[in-house]
């Protein structure tokens, strides 16, 4: 079965997010087909996509490796969800179908039930479930790409601290939810900035930290994630 080139980008980029590969590090087209089960073909494509995305560079005499984000391409990435994110609150208050309302809806009763659990991996995931479904709900696919790929390299570049209120955090996405039903663009847009501006204010940048390093290193050694499983996320 050949496994196609977007399954294959998809498990590198969420091994490079998930930082197995050292930023700077080589990707070789071998012993990444080892690695995930596959041959080099598609291996070779989902380089160029990743490099076409900023996660990779093709360096002279040594091939694709990972890239080296500076502290102000960091720094960037935030101003842009800043303005991007309320954005598509505002198109996504226009734009979106019945289905996108009830996702959103489910996603806030699920964070909040989980909040008032404390159960912080969960809340992690159904985040980021509501600002995809949110930006999905925009209408625009060329926006809910770029706010995928911005929440992509955020997660490589920033270590995430959990929101201190995660009740009062959940509140948010149910406000938020609830403009969009209404069809507010300008609250959705309002308070989705002030959403993102507080997210952004519990990032911490990853390089340099010693710590973070130990943390990626644990991460190498407990990763696995073939590719050629009915299971793949796409």
């Amino acid at each position: 079965m050949r496994i196609p080139a977007h399954s294959v980008c998809t498990a590198i980029r969420d091994d490079i997010v998930a930082g197995v590969y050292e930023r700077g590090g080589r990707l070789t087209e071998e012993l990444l087909a080892r690695r995930y089960g596959v041959s080099r073909v598609p291996v070779r494509e989902a380089l160029r996509t990743l490099e076409a995305e900023g996660f990779v560079v093709t360096r002279r005499h040594a091939g694709a490796c990972v890239a080296e984000p500076t502290e102000q391409e960091a720094a960037d990435l935030l101003e842009m969800r800043q303005l991007l994110e309320p954005l598509g609150a505002s198109r996504a208050a226009q734009r979106r179908t019945d289905a996108h309302l009830k996702v959103l809806r489910g996603l806030v009763r699920l964070g909040q039930e989980r909040a008032r659990q404390g159960n912080s991996d969960d809340l992690r995931s159904l985040g980021g479930w509501f600002h995809e479904t949110l930006a999905q709900a925009s209408g625009s696919p060329a926006l809910t790409s770029m706010l995928t790929q911005l929440r992509h390299k955020i997660a490589w570049m920033y270590a995430v601290d959990g929101p201190p209120d995660p009740v009062a955090y959940w509140a948010e996405h149910g406000a938020i939810a609830d403009a969009v039903a209404r069809g507010d663009g300008e609250r959705a847009r309002s308070l989705t900035a002030l959403h993102t501006e507080q997210a952004n204010a519990g990032l911490r940048l990853r390089f340099g930290s010693g710590a973070d390093r130990a943390v990626r290193t644990d991460r190498v050694r407990n990763s696995q994630h073939p590719v050629n499983m009915p299971s793949l996320r796409h």
